[in-house]
């Protein structure tokens, strides 16, 4: 493996200085920044709506300019420099298109975080990540993260600042968003020189050992990932894009990005709400969407109770939970203009398929994971031979809107092969025309409504619990999510079962996420293993599936 190069925030990236030099040459990659083709918008066409919110409100062009340049100047104050890491654990809010673009503008490495992280995901997420500033809700619901940021704070650091953004804002929080927006002054503004081959996104993914993986991309692979998706689907101009993914996953963040670096435009929903969702796509026009099967699912019955088939929209791409073709086919029967597909990818390879959208190929949008675009695939079997048409293997997968590697140099080494090939741990087969079936993984995750939970971070904390000896997490099925959370659980002797609310609790003590919370608990007097003494999880899911 390659030593790697460094970048100037200190990570090392696995493409030479050689490659990327090519890439741009070529025109592979734009070389652009979203700054620089946000403030192009902002001339050519000021009052255009770059994103319409689902509270009524939009953001022009030229409104994201003004205050993204107000709040760079004020973070500029604080001393933040180009290659620095600005973190937010924010939902679908205004404000975190305001934070990207000012982050864009200073050459800031902007690293979203899920908001329903708690203190032991997001405590190692900023300290993984050196991250300098947090932008964080004053008080949102019953949650109070003000709170989570100055128990983090306490243990991490490098970081200076929290920022509250929003109403609750508690008086001891040192700064808030409102007061960098009037505090800021535009005059002392002045755009860095971004090299748009360095890192300027740092998303984190959670990894089968149970700590969260951080993924680094830069404007390039971004913009990559993007253009692949606008050619292979025909869209660009007049099209806007329904986005109810949250902007921490790299699906939603995508629509902040494009709204102000492509001529598609964004209508953000800062929470999924079926009923909402028709209403929002019928005021805006919505034309596209991308989202998780649960969305689909949902979106289908609300419009059968309408009875609308919400003509605007032309494009639904469905991924990141199990797909049933049959939902396909509803779809294709229930909207009127809308051709819907299932597409594959990751953080580190975003959508390495693209849909199919004749309607002579109804059958392969239904029946697969989309047709291979602009990547480079391999299927393998576990010794690393490519395997026989149509046998399951693990897709291996390269291209040039593939990750620049993660934070830890070490995980970059074990996850791309000398080759430049990403080992994406997903088993699939290949099918006709260039497509693939997606058919289990070798990862240890549960994808429950698109948002990766790892086995082994539960596992971790659930063993902490004095009447569990020892515990095995495994995916079951949901109707809604695709999958939910089972534990299988070795007692400790004379112990009762904790219920499932005492689990939840105690998980959340624990500071998980309560998404993390075993939703059903099966105890166990010992578990299937393997002649090596691993657990059989195989056998545990097939068990769970019998059961429900």
């Amino acid at each position: 493996m390659r030593e790697g190069v460094l970048d100037p925030s200190g990570w090392r990236l696995w493409r030479s200085q050689d490659e990327m030099k090519d890439l741009v040459k070529t025109g592979v990659w734009e070389n652009r920044t979203t700054w620089q083709d946000a403030v192009a918008f902002a001339q050519s066409d000021p009052d255009g709506v770059a994103i319409w919110f689902d509270d009524g409100s939009e953001l022009t062009y030229r409104q994201g300019c003004e205050e993204a340049i107000t709040l760079a100047a004020s973070l500029k104050e604080l001393s933040l420099r180009k290659g620095d890491v600005v973190s937010a654990t924010l939902p679908n809010w205004r404000e975190m298109a305001i934070i990207n673009l000012a982050c864009c503008a200073l050459g800031l490495v902007i690293n979203p975080i899920i908001p329903i992280y708690r203190d032991r995901e997001v405590g190692f997420i900023l300290k993984d990540a050196g991250s300098r500033l947090l932008f964080t809700p004053g008080g949102t619901g019953s949650f109070d993260y003000l709170a989570m940021a100055a128990r983090i704070a306490a243990k991490t650091p490098s970081l200076e600042h929290i920022v509250t953004v929003r109403p609750g804002e508690s008086e001891s929080a040192t700064l808030s968003y409102a007061e960098l927006i009037e505090k800021g002054n535009p005059e002392q503004f002045e755009a860095a020189e971004v090299d748009p081959s360095h890192v300027k996104l740092l998303m984190y993914t959670s990894g089968t050992t149970g700590i969260p993986k951080g993924v680094l991309h830069s404007h390039n692979t971004l913009r990559r990932s993007a253009a692949n998706s606008r050619e292979a689907r025909g869209v660009g101009e007049g099209d806007i894009t329904l986005m109810a993914s949250p902007v921490t996953h790299v699906t939603g963040y995508s629509s902040l990005e494009q709204a102000f670096n492509s001529p598609i435009k964004t209508a953000l929903m800062s929470r999924w709400d079926k009923a909402a969702a028709i209403d929002f796509i019928n005021r805006t026009g919505a034309t596209l969407t991308v989202g998780a099967t649960p969305f689909l699912k949902e979106l289908l019955d609300e419009a059968e109770a309408r009875g609308t088939g919400l003509p605007s929209l032309r494009q639904f791409a469905c991924g990141g939970a199990e797909v049933s073709p049959q939902l396909i086919v509803r779809a294709h029967e229930t909207l009127d203009n809308c051709r819907c597909f299932r597409v594959f990818g990751s953080t580190e390879v975003p959508l390495v398929t693209q849909g199919y959208l004749r309607p002579e190929h109804a059958n392969l949008a239904a029946e697969t994971d989309g047709r291979i675009y602009n990547y480079d695939v391999r299927i393998v079997d576990a010794d690393g031979r490519d395997v026989a048409p149509g046998e399951e293997g693990e897709i291996l997968a390269r291209g040039p809107s593939m990750f620049l590697g993660y934070t830890d140099w070490q995980e970059t080494m074990k996850a791309v092969d000398g080759n430049g090939y990403f080992h994406t741990g997903d088993l699939v087969r290949a099918g006709p025309e260039g497509s693939i079936v997606v058919s289990g993984r070798l990862k240890d995750l549960i994808i429950r409504g698109g948002e990766n939970l790892s086995a082994k971070e539960i596992e971790d904390v659930l063993s902490l619990h004095p009447a569990i000896q020892e515990a095995a997490v495994v995916s079951m099925p949901d109707p809604r999510l695709g999958e939910g959370v089972c534990a299988f659980l070795v007692l400790q002797a004379d112990c009762p079962a904790p219920s499932v609310g005492e689990l939840s609790q105690f998980v959340r003590q624990q500071g998980l996420a309560p998404q993390k919370a075993p939703a059903r608990i099966e105890v166990i007097s010992k578990f299937p293993m393997t002649a090596s003494g691993k657990i059989q999880k195989n056998v545990l899911r097939e068990r769970i599936r019998e059961i429900i």
